[in-house]
């Protein structure tokens, strides 16, 4: 069967059935030889206990309601012909004496003559022997567990019924579900090799199947963006190269403003490129490459001596990618000198509880508005107003915080007391 709605309606059709089957059975369960012959006992002992029926009635009935009372029932006597004698509470309605008319005899097969006669009706259990001299009693024992328990018992039984047999399509279900659902974490999580494997072919085989094509699918365009994007920072590099060189060859020019214009767009743009091939490096290996033993404090500090920031704290070591560590410390001083105006810049490093370590940077610039603060962890973001005067955010504080996270730390960027800008940084330590 193909479809999975169909596997679904089908299993409970089934399971439906095969309960009212069962259940059926139970109601119509018929009493064996053996228990047929027990009950025969009971009639010859009982035939024994009641007087004949010349004795008085208060005899008989005295001998009624003890048998009555031994068997938690009510009683009735009646004659051959089905005339009421006596009875012991209500008086139980009389049968024919042949035939099955009534309900009686539940026995499997023909009945043996002289058999009792035996029916379950409205929540009571009868039983109708003829005595040594023709007469009949009955008996009726009213049952503890009524209609209402019987409702119960086969909703009970649908239940477990509906338990055990829907039990096994539900749990391959869910497994592959959750085959499925691991898969598309690892993809989500930047393993774009993950694939599903194909079972079935129902919809969540075609569900399977659609995302392995949808992943392969990513995996080729992601490829192809990082082909595009080495490629044209590989490209861009040569003309700039060329243009740094004319600028060297022209250092006897009468404009130095402009040469100086020039040299410092060539820096942007060499940064600019080397930040994208770093983007590019992080998405294609999600994982650091080289852990190692790094000292926070010393790998700050020389960072901080090209800037000119005032370095504090202790020595902190953690585990880390130097490289990585190097360029977070970077981007975030170039950019507090870049925004903080002429304000000094100021760093720190201090333990983080209970391992790791916290990174402080902060200027006494204008500040970022609070709702900016988040935004400008985004590529390129361009805070408002920032496009007449051209000083937007790049790829460095976007590289800033996927570095922080590959260490399986995090970054923010805080109001300073006083004013100015603190970005926060904790790093407990190496991915695993």
């Amino acid at each position: 069967m193909r479809r999975l709605y169909l596997q679904i309606y089908a299993t409970v059709l089934v399971v439906l059935a095969i309960a009212a089957l069962g259940w059926n059975a139970l109601s119509a369960a018929r009493m064996g030889p053996h228990e047929m012959r027990m009950l025969s006992g009971l009639a010859r002992l009982v035939d024994q206990l009641i007087p004949p029926a010349g004795r008085p009635m208060a005899e008989q009935q005295a001998a009624l309601e003890r048998i009555a009372d031994a068997m938690l029932s009510e009683a009735s006597i009646y004659t051959s012909d089905g005339q009421l004698i006596t009875a012991v509470g209500e008086p139980i309605p009389f049968a024919p004496a042949e035939g099955e008319e009534g309900g009686w005899h539940l026995g499997g097969g023909p009945r043996p003559p002289g058999s009792p006669r035996v029916a379950r009706e409205n929540g009571a259990f009868r039983i109708q022997f003829q005595l040594g001299d023709g007469r009949w009693l009955l008996l009726r024992h009213a049952l503890v567990y009524g209609p209402l328990f019987e409702l119960g018992s086969g909703l009970a039984l649908l239940a477990a019924a509906v338990a055990i047999g829907a039990y096994p399509l539900v749990r391959r279900l869910t497994r592959r579900l959750e085959r499925l659902q691991q898969r598309v974490d690892a993809l989500g999580s930047g393993d774009l090799a993950a694939r599903v494997e194909v079972e079935g072919r129902d919809e969540v085989a075609d569900l399977a199947r659609s995302f392995n094509r949808a992943a392969s699918r990513i995996g080729q365009l992601v490829a192809a963006q990082r082909t595009l994007l080495a490629s044209a920072s590989h490209e861009l590099r040569s003309p700039l190269a060329r243009i740094r060189m004319a600028v060297e060859l022209a250092a006897g020019d009468a404009r130095p403003a402009l040469r100086a214009g020039i040299e410092r767009d060539i820096a942007e743009l060499d940064d600019l490129i080397g930040e994208l091939l770093l983007a590019s490096r992080l998405d294609a290996q999600p994982a650091l490459e080289q852990v190692e033993d790094v000292d926070l404090l010393a790998l700050v500090a020389e960072e901080a001596a090209r800037t000119g920031a005032k370095v504090a704290g202790e020595p902190v070591r953690l585990a880390g990618e130097p490289r990585m560590l190097r360029r977070l410390a970077r981007n975030l001083l170039e950019n507090a000198r870049r925004h903080g105006g002429s304000s000094s810049v100021e760093v720190s490093v201090s333990p983080l509880r209970p391992r790791g370590a916290r990174l402080l940077v902060e200027d006494r610039g204008p500040g970022v508005p609070e709702a900016e603060r988040e935004r400008i962890f985004e590529p390129f973001y361009r805070p408002p107003g920032s496009r007449e005067t051209g000083s937007g955010i790049g790829l460095g504080l976007a590289l800033v915080r996927r570095i922080a996270r590959r260490h399986c730390g995090e970054v923010r960027c805080l109001a300073r007391a006083g004013g100015g800008t603190c970005f926060e940084v904790e790093l407990p330590g190496a991915a695993g």
